[in-house]
């Protein structure tokens, strides 16, 4: 526990150092900004290509592990939009509430830190990860609140979804990568340099943005913050466990990979839609806050655990 800690370390560190920069408006919100979207539009998606390019697509595209990924997440989707539901509030804030307990900070933390901790083998696992992530609940919590709030399906709600998969960068740069590796089109070495310099600066740009990010966090609303990490940061990873485990046919070390990206905390772009459709954005805020400080620990163990 205490060796996978002091490597998980840094990793949060650098967090720690983003954070204290825009804390101390030593870096300005704008700055933040503006760094988050070099790192989303330039050098993250240098690494997810050059990632995707370089695996066979059968290393990405694993029916069993989907199905696993999947079942997990759907379990603690429905036990998370169940007892809000219970709470007596609406299914816009259900909807919030349970894309709090299933999506992580695979992108801008887990893609960085997965791989370096567990291996260049666990980029294909972590890429479909991601991928279904950004296409299945991405598209589902539109579908949730626009849904509830005109009453039913629409054409124009279906236009939304769709370009906001198309417009997303990680979800361009895995495609262009797999049809890379599809039609096994050679990369000119001028330009795997050039992506492989510009893919370097997305573990640190994209932990100081998460660090920066947060100073501007507010942990309000603490009981069901709190609620939400813990389902983010226990059930989801227990829940996952279980299905890759003990139902599906994962091999093991893909089943260690999903349950650690699984254990990451709640991702930054849950707070994005919240606030763009207007739906408890502060709790979103907290339970961002909350997870990621309680995954300097969480992290740290559930992959000592694993590979204990």
């Amino acid at each position: 526990m205490i060796q996978i800690f002091f490597k998980t370390l840094p990793f949060f560190a650098l967090i720690g150092l983003g954070y204290w920069a825009c804390r101390t408006r030593f870096f300005t919100e704008e700055a933040a900004a503006y760094l988050t979207k070099f790192v989303f539009y330039f050098a993250l998606s240098a690494m997810l290509f050059r990632f995707a390019a370089s695996l066979p697509i059968s290393e990405v595209f694993d029916t069993q592990f989907a199905y696993a990924y999947l079942a997990g997440c759907f379990t603690v989707y429905f036990l998370f939009t169940a007892v809000a539901l219970f709470r007596g509030i609406g299914i816009e804030e259900a909807a919030i509430e349970a894309q709090c307990s299933v999506i992580g900070n695979v992108g801008f933390l887990g893609v960085p830190m997965l791989v370096v901790l567990l291996g260049e083998a666990a980029a294909g696992s972590v890429l479909l990860i991601l991928a279904i992530d950004l296409i299945v609940f991405s598209s589902l919590i539109v579908i949730l609140i626009t849904g509830g709030r005109d009453g039913r399906m629409s054409f124009g709600m279906l236009r939304t979804v769709g370009l906001g998969l198309l417009k997303n960068p990680m979800i361009v740069s895995i495609s262009l990568g797999l049809i890379c590796s599809g039609l096994s089109l050679p990369i000119p070495a001028p330009v795997d340099e050039f992506l492989s310099i510009l893919g370097a600066a997305a573990t640190p740009g994209a932990l100081f943005a998460i660090g920066a990010s947060l100073a501007g966090k507010s942990a309000e609303r603490l009981s069901v913050a709190s609620w939400l990490s813990f389902g983010k940061l226990v059930l989801h990873p227990i829940a996952v466990a279980f299905f890759a485990l003990m139902v599906f046919d994962v091999d093991q070390f893909s089943a260690y990979v999903m349950i650690s990206a699984a254990a990451l905390p709640v991702a930054g772009n849950v707070y994005i839609l919240a606030q763009h459709y207007g739906v408890a954005p502060q709790r979103v805020s907290a339970s961002i806050l909350i997870s990621t400080a309680i995954s300097v620990l969480t992290v740290s163990l559930v992959i000592a655990v694993l590979q204990g």
